[in-house]
């Protein structure tokens, strides 16, 4: 009894700290122009959208065995085309989130040594210490990378836990109660990397043994943590950080630079500022890790490099050079790539491949003929959240192209 409570707590962090990464110190910064209560709309419905295609995306893992990968059931249910299509969007995900990990490693890499020796590097310097020291727990594996995360996943939480307790008495309920709803499309793209979970679906459902009762609340709790954090995050930040202004987030947004980033330019070197630094440093950190790692085994599989010496230093650079010349060529590197991470990534992978596998799966290939669970919605769900799908994909290409409103 003991042991299967112990897995359904272990599902639930699975859940929540999948979701919970690096992307919401973007939050503040691409839904603050926004305001705190339109923000809060936005974080509500990426949550019912996100965790009902979670839903799906369980319902189509159950049709098919036991450690099948998402590229696997786009194949199963979507035939060679949605393999290699899967594939792609995959690859150009992990890539994405990567360069924005290392693009916002940057001005907190160049803060730390100045603060420490007095030496100010230049920007494109900035990257190279993530790369050459957590890159080093990459090069070595899955037991390396296990080993440092869980104590940096430990410093996040006590970090976060201590700037929600400092932070508190200095926001403005003024600032709080700023509304521009014509904003409010500015951050759909970031907020959807910020509540996607999926791939650690197909683990979830071998970890729990395919237990439908077991996996519906780890995916209901597991999912709703990260709201919460999000929403509480929003406060401190946007009741803080002024809109307009030097170390504003208008300035922020042009900049491409983080929620962590404005607050302690704005708070200066006091020790609230160093522990939101030490969040930043963690949240960064923490996700580089797990999605690089998930990067660098997808390249391994997919070009079929043996992991030998010369086969880790050629993932290594597979890795990393992509995105590190994407860091030093875009200035706003962190918002730009989780804004394409988000609306071409997430959205389509996470958002509308569940729902076409689940139509082609029931509809066409009739997979779900004696399957133990259904999610609850039938064609007119599905096309819905097709709709919404396709939607922000066009709003994100919109905004892309200056045809609306960004600044």
């Amino acid at each position: 009894m003991m042991k299967q409570h112990s897995k359904l707590v272990g599902g639930i962090l699975l859940v929540a700290g999948t979701a919970t990464g690096a992307g919401m110190l973007a939050l503040p910064v691409s839904t603050g122009m926004a305001g705190f209560l339109p923000s809060l709309l936005l974080f509500v419905f990426y949550w019912i959208y996100m965790t009902y295609t979670a839903f799906l995306m369980l319902e189509v893992n159950l049709w098919v065995s036991e450690g099948t990968n998402l590229v696997s059931m786009a194949r199963s249910t979507l035939g060679k085309g949605g393999r290699i299509l899967s594939w792609c969007v995959y690859l150009f995900l992990l890539y994405a989130l990567t360069t924005a990990y290392i693009a916002g490693s940057t001005p907190i890499v160049i803060d730390a040594i100045q603060a420490v020796s007095g030496i100010v590097l230049p920007e494109w310097a900035g990257a190279i210490p993530l790369l050459v020291i957590f890159g080093f727990f990459v090069y070595r594996g899955t037991k390396a990378v296990d080993r440092v995360n869980r104590l940096l996943m430990l410093g996040l939480v006590i970090a976060y836990a201590a700037m929600v307790i400092f932070l508190t008495p200095h926001v403005s309920a003024q600032l709080l109660m700023h509304i521009d709803m014509k904003y409010v499309f500015m951050g759909v793209s970031v907020v959807a990397t910020s509540f996607g979970f999926h791939i650690i679906i197909p683990s979830l459902v071998t970890y729990l043994e395919r237990d439908i009762k077991k996996l519906k609340r780890v995916l209901w709790i597991g999912g709703a943590i990260p709201l919460l954090v999000y929403v509480s995050w929003e406060f401190l930040a946007l009741g803080i950080i002024p809109i307009e202004g030097k170390n504003g987030i208008i300035e922020g947004y042009r900049d491409g630079s983080n929620g962590v980033h404005l607050l302690t330019a704005f708070l200066g070197h006091s020790a609230i500022a160093m522990i939101a630094r030490f969040f930043s440093f963690f949240a960064i950190v923490t996700s580089f890790l797990g999605v690089s790692l998930s990067l660098s085994d997808f390249l391994a599989d997919g070009l079929r490099i043996k992991k030998t010496r010369s086969g880790r230093a050629m993932l290594y650079g597979l890795t990393f050079l992509p995105p590190l010349v994407i860091t030093w060529i875009d200035p706003r590197a962190f918002l730009s790539a989780l804004e394409y991470a988000g609306a071409f990534g997430v959205v389509t992978l996470l958002g509308l491949f569940p729902a076409l596998m689940v139509w082609s799966g029931r509809y066409r290939k009739h997979l779900d003929t004696g399957a133990p669970f259904r999610t609850p919605g039938g064609k007119v769900a599905l096309a819905l959240v097709m709709l919404i799908s396709c939607g922000v994909i066009a709003l994100e290409i919109t905004i892309k192209m200056n045809l609306l409103q960004n600044k």
